[in-house]
């Protein structure tokens, strides 16, 4: 019984102490997020983001990210790669959770600009076609629902929906997707 008593006050004071370092203004952290994109076939299309975080007041951080996505389009057999880079900045702000902060879910918006890139810029295909879709500088804006949950002090696990509406482009300008992330705050 005493091995049992024990256990439950050190996972308490687990509990108790990983309270102690969350969400401090200040603080930085790195994050790393992977997901995939809507389309005809998602499990090809996915994204990579690799961001800093700047953590303000309750709850509140600003964002900064670079990201690369890349997706197939069809063409009779052919998959054309559809590659995008992008650089993001923006606000992330706390809108429900707990007040340690073990789950929270936050809205953010963002500035979005980039560069995509069309079956890697070459305009014709094998079969002689011609790709009339240029590669393109991109611009506009995105916004982002994410679930956060605390694993320890300093990892976070994040649970994301995204869009982002980008204009300069011929291909969609409506951007939908959902992706996984972990934080690692410095």
């Amino acid at each position: 019984m005493k091995k049992y008593i024990y256990a439950v006050m050190l996972v308490m004071t687990g509990i108790i102490m990983t309270y102690a370092q969350r969400m401090i203004p200040g603080q930085k952290g790195f994050e790393v997020t992977t997901g995939t994109l809507s389309g005809d076939m998602p499990w090809r299309n996915y994204y990579l983001n690799l961001g800093m975080t700047l953590n303000g007041k309750n709850g509140n951080y600003q964002l900064w990210a670079l990201e690369y996505s890349h997706q197939y389009s069809k063409y009779k057999a052919l998959r054309l790669p559809l590659e995008t880079f992008t650089a993001e900045g923006g606000y992330s702000f706390f809108v429900l959770g707990d007040a340690h902060r073990n789950f929270a879910l936050n809205g953010s918006l963002a500035a979005v600009l980039g560069y995509e890139s069309i079956n890697r810029g070459e305009a014709l295909l094998q079969d002689g076609a011609k790709i009339i879709s240029d590669d393109n500088f991109l611009y506009g804006a995105g916004g982002r629902l994410s679930l956060e949950t605390y694993l320890s002090d300093h990892f976070v696990l994040l649970l994301q929906g995204r869009i982002k509406a980008v204009w300069g482009t011929d291909l969609q300008q409506f951007r939908p997707s959902a992706g996984l992330g972990l934080r690692f705050n410095f």
